[in-house]
């Protein structure tokens, strides 16, 4: 067994399907103890197979009965076809078909399924009251025996027979066609996709829900019936989805040109989901976190996320639906791209510079993570053993800033013209990276061959710039090395094609003309920006016309997905935070200069010695306030998204990703150190500018609202930190009197982590009203575990059993383990880190048990173990230990069995 779950496989190895599927017709009739599946496949041999004579037929298929099977009528015997684990084969084919197989045959099935058992929630699966399905990545051959591969792609209708009462809607891809009753009140619906796809965007959805419904007219005058379902509780959480899809639809007109195809687009919540949404042509199904909101119920963050990914998933019905990717292994082709267009979409609805800030934090902090542990890997993989595990922040995050460097090389106009050759030339066609970057290439230009090693080089790239200035010759010189450190099964790295974009500030903030040497253009007329390319190991470029050394301003927007090293003095980055024109780079520079402080007070702490703060960050921070507060009492021009985001420290995580070895305890004692000082010295500015961003209007999540809520909430949480009862006081009276969650949330998450004593009563009341009120909506008390799940406190490992126990905890239902046990083990790292190493037992135990129930969440789940070399020897030694226990089990699935083997090799 553990041989057949290690197989790999390889891009290499890849060959084109020898038979495709023409026409499938599914008919599903629900029960309850099973649902019985009947298709009709219209399959011929690959024309494009040069010599192609394939007479055995192998499909794929798991967990299912097989009750019939014919060949254009023709039944076949046991003795016809072999089943296997995962696979049904049917040798000498053309003995059974009534012509040749190149002009095809008709293969019917008849299979039976348990939706009702099936806790892996992939193909067709039970949530709560609702039959759904996941298909993405195999799951489909969980429902019928099929060639479950991207590159088959296959019209598709669907009949779906059921209980009338208990599933009064029920829902397929495209339109919907015919409609009748049968006898025992049972009912059936029939739908029709004219568009080719591949199987792993079918969907079905069949229960008692409502929706609410809206029209979208297109640029081309088409009016499309938008209608999104729920259960009949959630139908006041639904407006923000519906406003944000509209708000999608027309951005993909105008940006990309993009109009939807069919005559309705359907999404469904659903509550029990691996992912957050699926972009199942017409009909995308929902994690219910990802649609649902409401002012009371959902912060804005959430508000958000369900934006994003409401765009994102409606944006995959062309970098996805009607072009998707040829093979598993090209997975970014549709993820990184759609990842890279709801990233700009967000921008535009919203701050720019702030959702750019939030993006590359997240990059830097798990992405980075991810590239330097053992699961490393290129955007595009040479090998996988369980599709589901590349599923990763590599694929998409990653993945995105690939494409955005493609966009930052060939400039907006050319990549636009890029994307309407990618979308035109392959259309309906299931392709590779390779085709996107040549679609890039022909419409621009630009050869991009060197760019290529983007998508197979694993790994975070380094720049180390140093720079010279020559006042003689008024030349300035920045000399750029770049490297990429080895990751599993490639030790040695090529260079990459890197745009480096860059501007240069005079002593009083100007940006200079950039003139390169060589260049024939005027030091007048030459641009103040640029993007530098680089594409060597070693590579110097010299400015002329420079009169004074000027300050760089390295990576504008952070334009390309490396670690940059540049000794910029702490003057230069106070600098840069206060004068540059680059939003980013104010915060990086912000950021960049809290880390060398939490640096320094960790090795003076570390050498025995009272840590000691630079006073020049303690006065930027009071500088950053003062501008916040008077911009509040006057014109109010500033972003208040991007003062919060300046005020606030680096992260633990992000301080841990830059550390050779992570030093858990002495990174939060001293950001806590850190953080208390900058509360106590501006106590009065922070509570002058609190005040400042009350408000008594109505809640509203547009961009400024939202802003001015993160603004006000920093100042709280600083405020909290001074522990003066009053404070906590007012904390607590935001938690009671707030007519939103995130004022609500904010003042909980804060009266949690507080270590002043008359905190504790606080605390407790709050958790109890905060439940009682809440405790019939799901989604809230997701929150309300996750807010317990990351205290800092000590005993919340306790507090985490505990709430496994409690009435609300599934272990069953993904969102469940994510805001509790994913919470404590990947955001609580003072508490997971603990030196008794109860943390990874906690977590070990968690996996073995998940690993029976759903292993695509389980293999998730072991992330902060696969770490385990990052840390000091006698950490090492139990994070190893619960890795191996969890080896040991016997019936380790292969999602769990590759995260685990890849973790431990080379130990």
């Amino acid at each position: 067994m553990r041989d057949a779950q290690a197989r790999t496989i390889f891009l290499k190895d890849y060959t084109a399907p020898a038979f495709l599927i023409e026409k499938t017709e599914l008919h599903f009739d629900l029960e309850e103890t099973q649902a019985r599946v009947s298709s009709r496949l219209l399959i011929g041999r690959n024309p494009e197979l040069a010599g192609n004579d394939q007479d055995t037929l192998q499909l794929d298929g798991q967990d299912m009965v097989l009750e019939s099977l014919r060949i254009d009528g023709t039944e076949l015997t046991s003795d016809d076809y072999e089943i296997a684990d995962e696979s049904l084969t049917i040798r000498a084919l053309s003995s059974f078909a009534s012509q040749s197989l190149d002009e095809g045959f008709v293969l019917e099935c008849v299979t039976l399924i348990k939706p009702q058992e099936n806790t892996s929630l992939e193909g067709l699966y039970k949530s709560r009251t609702m039959f759904c399905t996941q298909c993405e990545a195999e799951g489909f051959r969980k429902i019928t025996y099929y060639l479950d591969r991207p590159d088959v792609m296959s019209v598709f209708t669907t009949t779906i027979v059921a209980d009338k009462q208990r599933y009064p809607v029920l829902l397929s891809n495209g339109n919907d066609i015919a409609r009748g009753d049968l006898d025992n009140d049972r009912h059936w619906v029939s739908w029709e996709d004219p568009f080719r796809k591949p199987c792993y965007l079918f969907a079905l959805v069949a229960g008692d829900l409502r929706h609410i419904e809206d029209t979208f007219t297109t640029c081309t005058q088409r009016d499309i019936s938008l209608r999104i379902f729920v259960e009949e509780k959630d139908l006041d959480k639904c407006d923000h989805a519906m406003a944000s899809l509209k708000h999608a639809m027309r951005w993909d007109e105008e940006v990309y040109g993009r109009e939807y195809d069919l005559d309705i687009f359907m999404i469904v919540a659903v509550d029990d989901f691996n992912m957050g949404a699926m972009e199942n042509k017409g009909l995308n199904i929902f994690n219910t976190s990802c649609v649902l909101a409401n002012p009371a119920t959902t912060t804005d963050l959430a508000f958000q996320r369900v934006e994003s990914v409401v765009a994102h998933e409606y944006f995959h019905n062309w970098s996805g639906n009607r072009v998707t990717c040829r093979d598993w292994f090209q997975l970014s082709l549709k993820e990184g791209f759609t990842v890279f267009r709801d990233a700009e979409f967000s921008a535009d609805m919203g701050s720019r510079s702030v959702k750019r800030v939030e993006n590359v934090s997240f990059l830097r902090t798990a992405q980075f993570a991810e590239d330097a542990g053992p699961m490393a890997h290129p955007v595009r993989p040479d090998s996988y053993m369980e599709i589901s595990n590349f599923y990763t922040l590599t694929i998409y995050e990653k993945g995105a800033e690939v494409v955005r460097m493609i966009r930052e090389l060939l400039g907006p106009e050319n990549f636009r013209a890029g994307s309407d050759l990618y979308f035109e030339r392959h259309d309906g066609q299931a392709v590779t990276t390779e085709d996107f970057v040549c679609a890039m290439e022909d419409a621009s230009g630009m050869n991009l061959t060197q760019f290529r090693r983007w998508y197979t080089q694993a790994g975070t790239p380094q720049l180390k710039i140093s720079d010279n200035y020559d006042a003689s010759a008024q030349t300035y010189e920045l000399l750029v090395r770049q490297s990429c450190p080895p990751t599993p099964d490639q030790s040695h790295k090529e260079p990459l094609h890197i745009p480096l974009r860059m501007g240069l500030l005079d002593a009083d903030g100007n940006e200079l003309p950039l003139v390169l040497d060589g260049d024939q253009g005027a030091l007048a007329t030459a641009p103040t920006e640029r993007v530098l390319e680089v594409t060597r190991e070693v590579q110097s470029f010299v400015f002329k016309g420079i009169r004074s050394k000027p300050v760089p301003s390295l990576l504008r927007g952070f334009s390309a997905p490396v670690k940059l090293y540049f000794d910029c003095s702490r003057d230069d980055l106070l600098f840069i935070m206060t004068r540059d024109s680059d939003g980013f780079n104010r915060w990086s520079a912000a950021q960049d200069l809290a880390v060398a402080v939490i640096q320094e007070m960790l090795t003076q702490q570390q050498a025995g010695e009272q840590p000691q703060i630079d006073v020049r960050l303690i006065n930027a921070v009071g500088d950053v306030l003062r501008s916040a507060v008077d911009d509040a009492r006057g014109a109010g021009e500033l972003d208040q998204a991007m003062l919060a985001q300046l005020l606030s420290l680096p992260s633990e995580a992000y301080l841990g990703e830059l550390s050779d070895e992570i030093d858990v305890d002495g990174i939060h004692v001293v950001r806590e150190m850190l953080a208390d000082t900058l509360a106590a010295t501006h106590t009065e500015t922070f509570a002058e500018l609190y005040a400042l961003c009350q408000s008594d209007a109505p809640y509203s999540p547009d961009a400024l609202s939202i802003a001015r809520r993160a603004l006000k909430n920093c100042c709280l949480a600083y405020l909290v930190r001074t522990q003066e009862p009053g404070w906590l006081e007012v904390c607590a009276g935001q938690f009671t009197d707030a007519g939103n969650m995130t004022d609500v949330d904010a003042a909980l998450r804060l009266l949690i982590n507080s270590r002043a004593p008359e905190a504790e009563p606080l605390r407790a009341q709050a958790l109890a009203d905060f439940y009682q009120r809440w405790q019939h909506e799901s989604l809230v008390v997701n929150q309300w575990f996750s807010v317990q799940a990351i205290a800092s406190r000590p005993g919340t490992l306790q507090q985490v059993k505990a709430l496994m126990t409690h009435e609300a905890f599934d272990i069953r239902n993904p969102n469940k383990v994510r805001a509790l046990i994913s919470a404590f083990c990947n955001m609580n790292a003072v508490n997971f880190h603990d030196l008794s190493g109860e943390g990874y037992t906690f977590l070990a135990d968690q996996v073995i048990i998940l690993n029976r129930l759903n292993p695509q969440i389980a293999a998730r789940l072991l992330t902060p173990l696969t770490r385990w070399k990052r840390y000091n020897p006698a950490r090492q030694h139990l994070m190893k230990a619960q890795l191996e226990r969890v080896q040991a089990d016997p019936e380790l699935s292969k999602d769990v069995y590759e995260v685990v083997s890849k973790s431990l090799k080379s130990s």
